[in-house]
């Protein structure tokens, strides 16, 4: 039995130290402590509700990352005919669902038809039109589960790609999930500068190369007269004016960024900043293929809708690097190389809601919660003291080491603790409190047979174990959906209430445990207080 008590002792003690060693750190009069050096540098991260923040509700345009995917079909499909031999006048995207293209030699139509049927079966095929000159036209669009899965493809890679963005800033356990409705919720606890967050977070940094139509005349272009399948965008000019002049662009893009995988700001020899982009080795192909079809044209850079440049292409561009000139600060240069390194977003976002809670908020709600779950805990105490006697200063020692891993569990995992965890830390305590009382219940039954206090302490948690552990289990079963399918606040409350059932079951049974153990090898002959 003593030896057995020895090992139970060394490893309460060491759960303690390891305990208090993972809180002090988060307790601000341990900031100036010398102890600071040898203590793990977690902390309890605190939730938006409590630290004050941003919340952001964003839109992601799901059709228009459709469009884009069935416009970079059309290139692959004309890049493979092309070497097989089969030769496609070039795939355009109408009406935003559908691609079209032109067979040249009807007698490949069958050589066409199979390498659809191998190589692209997510496309469904419209009976193709035989035309007058004998050339085929084709229409196709993706199936409707190919543009179910491409849906959820695109804001899973849209919150991928704000969180690799949001990481630049520091922010300690964002919540940043999926909504219906092609929607993403994003919560920003503590961040010190929101408006450059909400700037760089919506960016949708959606580049697209486009052909410039120079053959346009600029009297149509002035008054809003151009061909189909064209657009105006804005082009600033570079120098003192920075006036923005209207550019006619094919509406379909030749490529897009989405192979790009490095991002950098730097300096022309003018000392102007500007970005270079490169791409992987499949950007680098097309980069090169469109360069080479189109020298002599200018091609448009276009971020976000806006054109930045419109260089002339001099020749086939090798090497699969680009670069991205306009009337950039240096902020602006460098931000831009943030959001394309860390990813461009896979279509459009628009901010459709933007909430703030201030810090002064979040002080306050922390000092409601402190102190609730004090003047909990003081009644608590007292109860168990009053009801229990010694058996219930056991009780409270058990309470504060439960507290205690709670904390030291939060700052350990790195979890957030929001205001509804609080509620769980204080409904954690009142359990941990029950878990004893069964306990000492049952004590009390045994005692009332006649038992001594160190059998009826032994025979007492016997028999109340098996009890607080199936109660504990469905809770934390409970506690596990709650935190898989509820959002920040509702995962928070699920994180309390799970690390506290576990700290609580181990106090309860194996804290209170060695403490009685203690007093009974101490006190042999001794009536219990209970």
């Amino acid at each position: 039995m003593k030896e057995g008590l020895r090992w139970r002792i060394a490893l309460t003690l060491v759960v303690a130290v390891m305990g208090l060693a993972y809180t002090l750190p988060s307790i601000p009069a341990f900031k100036s402590s010398p102890l600071q050096k040898i203590l793990p540098d977690n902390k309890v991260s605190l939730g938006l509700d409590l630290m004050g923040g941003i919340h952001l509700t964003l839109g992601v345009d799901v059709d228009k990352a459709l469009e884009n995917a069935l416009s970079q079909t059309g290139n692959d499909l004309r890049e493979i005919a092309r070497d097989e031999g089969i030769f496609l006048m070039r795939p355009r995207v109408v009406a935003g669902d559908r691609l079209e293209f032109i067979l040249l030699k009807k007698e490949q139509r069958g050589e066409l038809d199979s390498l659809l049927k191998k190589q692209f079966e997510r496309l469904t095929v419209s009976p193709p039109q035989v035309l007058n000159d004998g050339r085929v036209k084709y229409s196709l669009a993706f199936s409707s589960e190919y543009k179910k899965y491409l849906s959820n493809l695109t804001l899973d890679q849209a919150v991928k790609t704000i969180r690799n963005r949001i990481d630049q800033f520091g922010v300690a356990e964002p919540d940043i999930r999926k909504q219906q409705d092609n929607r993403i919720q994003v919560q920003l606890p503590g961040l010190n500068d929101p408006e450059r967050a909400i700037q760089i977070i919506g960016k949708t940094a959606h580049l697209e190369f486009k052909m410039v139509r120079d053959d346009v005349d600029p009297a149509n272009v002035a008054r809003g007269i151009v061909p189909p399948g064209t657009e105006i965008r804005e082009m600033q000019e570079r120098g003192a004016s920075g006036a923005s002049i209207p550019v006619v662009v094919n509406r379909e893009a030749v490529m897009t960024g989405e192979n790009i995988v490095d991002a950098r700001a730097s300096f022309d020899q003018f000392n102007q900043p500007y970005v270079i982009m490169t791409f992987n080795d499949r950007g680098a192909r097309m980069f090169e293929l469109v360069t080479g079809e189109n020298k002599g044209k200018r091609m448009a850079i276009v971020l976000d809708g806006k054109v930045y440049s419109a260089p002339v292409i001099q020749e086939k561009i090798r090497g699969g690097r680009a670069s991205i000139t306009g009337r950039f600060s240096d902020a602006e240069a460098h931000d831009l190389a943030l959001v394309l390194r860390a990813g461009a977003l896979p279509a459009p976002v628009h901010i459709l809601e933007e909430r703030s809670v201030g810090p002064s908020l979040g002080q306050q709600s922390i000092d409601q919660g402190v102190t609730a779950a004090l003047a909990g805990g003081v009644l608590v105490v007292i109860f168990m003291v009053v009801y229990y006697g010694f058996a219930g200063l056991v009780a409270n020692v058990a309470l504060s080491f439960t507290l205690v891993l709670i904390l030291a569990g939060l700052a350990g995992f790195g979890a957030t603790l929001t205001l509804p965890g609080i509620a769980g830390i204080i409904l954690t305590l009142g359990m941990a409190v029950d878990a004893n009382v069964l306990i000492f219940e049952r004590i009390r039954e045994e005692l009332r047979k006649g038992l001594t206090p160190r059998a009826a302490i032994q025979e007492g948690y016997s028999r109340a174990t098996l009890t607080i552990v199936d109660a504990n289990i469905t809770t934390i079963i409970a506690a596990v959906i709650l935190y898989q399918f509820g959002t920040g606040p509702i995962r928070g409350f699920a994180v309390t209430l799970s690390l506290g059932i576990l700290a609580s079951m181990f106090t309860a049974i194996f804290v209170s445990r060695v403490l009685m153990d203690i007093w009974s090898l101490k006190r042999q002959g001794r009536k219990l207080s209970i």
